[in-house]
């Protein structure tokens, strides 16, 4: 077993330790500063079963393979983009909450509020959706990063599906509040995610 947690073993896995801690950390850190307090819960965390049972299910084929096939983890170039990755995901997706402020919530909001405002400088001049595009690029880089070829698969897949059904959704209240104005803003760029406009 202390052949199986070498150096590879370590390296990986106290990255992507510390990158899970970091995003949902200053997940967190965020929402107080631009909310405050009082207007946070620790759903600001997110944290979902289904988001730990995703988790808990990479770490699963992480241990398999390095036990089986050790090999397979030693691809420092596919884990290093994955690194990459995470940084990217990371920094497009932190750039969208701060970019937006109190505009920027968990939870899509279906009433108007007038905090609310159609952001359409910085990271938003080019992508609608950056918070989300930040977040599939984090997480499919977790899972390259520790060279899980079936997790990288499913959580892209997953997390794809789950903005696909989120970014009409939303889109619809965006509609409703900003009318014409988010009409023409969705035009000019792009959703952020692969295949949905």
């Amino acid at each position: 077993m202390t052949e199986v947690l070498g150096f590879t073993a370590c390296r990986q896995l106290l990255q992507m330790f510390l990158a899970v801690i970091f995003f949902h950390c200053s997940e967190f850190v965020l929402a107080i500063a631009i909310h405050g307090k009082n207007n946070v819960t620790l759903k600001s965390l997110l944290i979902s079963k289904n988001y730990a049972l995703a988790m808990a299910c990479s770490l699963l084929e992480y241990f398999v393979e390095i036990y089986l096939f050790p090999g397979m983890k030693e691809h420092w170039v596919v884990s290093n983009t994955g690194l990459v990755m995470v940084i990217v995901g990371e920094t497009m997706r932190k750039l969208a909450i701060i970019t937006a402020g109190r505009s920027f919530t968990h939870l899509i909001r279906r009433y108007p509020n007038e905090q609310h405002k159609l952001v359409t400088h910085g990271i938003y001049k080019y992508i609608r959706h950056p918070s989300y595009c930040g977040f599939l690029i984090w997480s499919v880089g977790t899972q390259i990063m520790l060279c899980n070829p079936v997790s990288t698969l499913a959580f892209a897949v997953v997390v794809w599906r789950f903005f696909k059904e989120r970014i009409p959704y939303e889109e619809f209240f965006l509609r409703q509040f900003f009318g014409s104005g988010y009409e023409e803003y969705a035009r000019r760029t792009t959703s952020g995610i692969p295949f949905i406009k």
